[in-house]
């Protein structure tokens, strides 16, 4: 009988719980996650980070976080880990944002978004600004439902569209293939990698 993978989940927001939902699906390992703790942004992930790692010498736990204008992925993981990590906390960094994983696999994000292909570029984790292109790319959409969910309304306020995780989501669980997005993206590869790699190491185990 395949021994079960016991994992918890920290993340940013309801994207990216849906891609690391994804990310475990697709590795075929026997992962089952447990609690996730989500939707309270990268000041939360900070904050709480230290009790996670603690945490994880009982259940691991996978941490992911977007880069955003951080210098690069070792110099944040550094800054947010200035003590020993523990072998169960698999911390991620998504390069630049966790949309660029989403438009990584860009015959699907096309084909979602309704837009070109072409028009998603071949190395996202090089977009300045993911969610932000994201969202351009949404509203140039043939695609009524798309623009609406995605798109922020005009002279509305709102950062994004007031179904934006929701929409997206879907696409993730329905059509975004990850072993052809880390074609594109090598934060999302090394983040997959590490995801196919891990096993749990407890205190009886050192």
């Amino acid at each position: 009988m395949t021994n079960i993978i016991p994992v918890n989940l920290a993340v940013e927001d309801l994207l990216s719980e849906a891609v690391l939902r994804g990310m475990l699906k697709q590795s075929g390992r026997p992962y089952a996650v447990g609690a996730c703790f989500s939707s309270r942004g990268f000041g939360y992930l900070k904050k709480k980070l230290e009790g996670f790692n603690h945490a994880s010498k009982g259940t691991p736990f996978l941490v992911l976080t977007d880069l955003d204008q951080s210098e690069c992925a070792p110099i944040l993981i550094k800054e947010w880990l200035p003590y020993p990590q523990e072998k169960n906390l698999l911390f991620r960094v998504a390069v630049k944002a966790v949309e660029a994983w989403v438009l990584a696999d860009r015959q699907a994000a096309a084909g979602f978004l309704s837009v070109p292909e072409t028009q998603i570029p071949l190395t996202p984790d090089e977009i300045d600004n993911p969610k932000r292109f994201l969202i351009n790319l949404a509203a140039k959409s043939r695609k009524k439902e798309v623009r609406e969910s995605i798109v922020p309304p005009i002279k509305s306020s709102a950062a994004i569209g007031p179904d934006y995780n929701g929409k997206l989501t879907e696409f993730v669980q329905g059509s975004w293939r990850v072993k052809e997005a880390m074609k594109n993206s090598p934060s999302l590869k090394k983040a997959f990698q590490a995801i196919l790699s891990f096993s749990p190491r407890y205190p009886k185990d050192r």
